[in-house]
């Protein structure tokens, strides 16, 4: 557990907000949050989803909060960040991490499937951004963005999701240099594959572990507590100094490349003949 090696109170007082944070990475950055005496409030298209994980950051030790909202949605964004501001106090740590995935080459994607992906990761993360400033300018707090290595290694099928991780990264850096004067830091953080994850199913999931693990250094896959611990760590003083860092989290993945996911997924696709999205 993340609190054999931090303060569980290394947090106390302190809040959290993350978006898409009913499952999945994000759930596990909140109970890891939690673990260490943060409040933390969630927000979902799940009403079901959101409560489960209620449940589960509770168990963890938090006061928990939950709003249905949609990223998309910049009212309902806004209307939530000011209801879990109201709930739990002012938020420090606001986690970007709602995300949509699929695959399909370029020429397949339409336009309004292309729109979808970038309204959910890079339009929705600027909404959560840009909705918890106040909370965070008042307590000179933290953004963290949950970026995806489609930003900066291409990945074949991936067009849409790497313009989104790009633009996400690229915001992330901008706020960094804005928001420093208001105390405000920013960072993003990129899993590798991360195994039991929505992501990773859409990406080939458990018949693709080999074709990950061969491409990992590490040579194996990572779990969910390697990110959460990392997000955890940028949300303590520990980490006062750090901002405008994007921090990879995939056991060296990135510096192998893609082609081997590439020609995988490329024969995969060439037999199941994927449609327009």
């Amino acid at each position: 557990m993340i609190t054999d090696i931090i303060s569980p109170h290394a947090l106390r007082g302190q809040v959290a907000f993350i978006t898409g944070g009913g499952s999945g990475i994000n759930l596990a950055i909140g109970k890891a949050l939690a673990q260490l005496g943060a409040s933390v409030g969630i927000c979902g298209r799940s009403a079901e989803r959101l409560d489960t994980g209620r449940k589960e950051l509770e168990s963890a030790g938090a006061t928990a909060f939950t709003a249905v909202a949609d990223v998309r949605d910049d009212a309902a964004v806004q209307a939530a960040v000011s209801a879990c501001g109201e709930a739990l106090g002012p938020i420090s740590f606001a986690v970007c991490g709602a995300a949509g995935n699929f695959v399909a080459p370029a020429e397949a994607i339409s336009p309004k499937g292309f729109r979808t992906v970038v309204e959910i990761d890079l339009l929705g993360a600027f909404h959560a951004a840009h909705a918890c400033f106040e909370q965070l300018r008042q307590t000179r707090g933290s953004l963290l963005f949950v970026s995806g290595g489609q930003s900066y290694v291409p990945f074949a099928y991936q067009a849409h999701v790497g313009a989104a991780k790009a633009g996400i990264d690229n915001l992330m850096t901008n706020l960094a240099l804005e928001w420093g004067r208001y105390g405000i830091r920013a960072n993003s953080i990129v899993p590798g594959p991360i195994e039991g994850t929505e992501g990773m199913s859409r990406m080939g999931g458990e018949s693709a572990e080999a074709i990950w693990k061969a491409m990992t250094p590490l040579g194996r896959m990572g779990k969910l507590e390697d990110v959460a611990n990392v997000a955890a760590f940028l949300a303590t003083p520990l980490a006062s100094y750090i901002s405008g860092a994007r921090i990879a989290v995939d056991g060296g993945q990135n510096l192998t490349g893609s082609h081997v996911f590439n020609r995988a997924i490329g024969e995969a696709m060439e037999a199941s003949k994927g449609k327009t999205v």
